[in-house]
């Protein structure tokens, strides 16, 4: 029935772009690797413009550093040693923690030059489980995802819920906003669903179904018309959210591996997906043709974030390291 399945509706997207040029001389190298005292980071982000990353790891801090050199800007403390998540604001001025405690820590990096530690200007307090993810849609608007089922979008000023999604049946793990459309967003959990949300009704638009484990995280195509999800099953894959179909599915051709968190590139060309099994594989989104594995971290691979500006990604670990590499 699988066999079937995967005949009839990801193959599409396959023989169509099979007059398509394969990616050819691909050439990623390792630019920089920074290691946090932590043995494992589970997030990162970049700013807005590319300039930083902010990773989360387990010692209690939050940690900026310039990507280009390799050198820490700020520690920032956590009110709690186990973050989950991390999220870096448009303007770049705030950025944001989620892990164990069931809240959202907002800080403002104005406070950055004039003291030696960062504090909490914001405390998001609300959900009855772990923050999984959190998203910045504005200075104002930020959304978290919990392990109590539920997504939530704040005003971080009046550090109160606007409102509260709640169809998941099981923890959300990851959460995306599209890159286009300001009132949808997408979100997966351990229920292996994916949903499509439109938060001025509250409601689901669509829920893909699929995958067989756990859904650990998704990602908006850069037009917005199309996502890609991971999951513990071993495969990403990705869905037309207009004709909400499934387009394609990326399996290794050898035993799979869970993914647990993918990214797509600039162009959506390329989907990049950390695996358990310490590697990073670089998909063609078109061909789902495998274009290049790194191997650049000695553990679970945790997350992966493109830079902005495009020509660069990053990936992390429970290594404690995080990678910066070059397309």
């Amino acid at each position: 029935m699988r066999a079937q399945k995967a005949w009839r509706i990801p193959t599409v997207l396959r023989l169509a772009a099979s007059h398509v040029p394969a990616i050819r001389s691909l050439n990623i190298k390792r630019q920089m690797t920074m290691r946090c005292q932590s043995s494992k980071v589970p997030a990162l982000t970049w700013s807005n413009e590319g300039r930083y990353l902010l990773t989360a790891s387990q010692d209690g801090y939050l940690v900026l550093w310039n990507p280009h050199h390799g050198q820490k800007v700020q520690a920032i403390p956590t009110p709690v040693p186990y973050v989950m998540c991390c999220a870096y604001c448009p303007s770049g001025l705030l950025v944001a923690s989620g892990g164990l405690d069931n809240a959202c820590s907002i800080y403002n990096l104005r406070h950055r030059e004039s003291a030696v530690d960062v504090p909490v200007e914001h405390t998001l307090v609300g959900h009855s489980g772990y923050i999984s993810a959190c998203e910045f849609l504005d200075d104002y608007t930020l959304f978290t995802a919990s392990g109590d089922g539920t997504i939530v979008q704040w005003d971080t000023e009046s550090e109160t819920p606007v409102h509260t999604f709640s169809e998941h049946q099981g923890d959300v793990l990851s959460l995306a906003l599209s890159p286009t459309s300001p009132d949808v967003f997408v979100s997966s959990g351990i229920d292996s669903h994916v949903r499509v949300w439109d938060r001025r009704t509250g409601r689901v638009q669509h829920t893909f179904t699929g995958h067989r484990s756990d859904v650990n995280s998704v990602a908006m195509f850069p037009d917005g018309m199309a996502l890609a999800s991971s999951s513990d099953d071993g495969t990403c894959r990705l869905w037309d959210v207009r004709s909400q179909r499934e387009l394609n599915i990326y399996e290794p051709a050898t035993s799979a591996s869970p993914v647990k968190s993918i990214a797509f590139s600039r162009s959506g060309r390329m989907l990049c997906a950390g695996y358990e099994n310490h590697k990073c594989v670089v998909w063609d989104t078109l061909r789902a043709e495998a274009v290049a594995t790194l191997t650049g971290h000695d553990a679970r691979v945790t997350c992966v974030r493109t830079c902005p500006t495009g020509e660069r990604f990053a990936t992390a670990g429970w290594d404690g390291k995080v990678v910066v590499w070059g397309i």
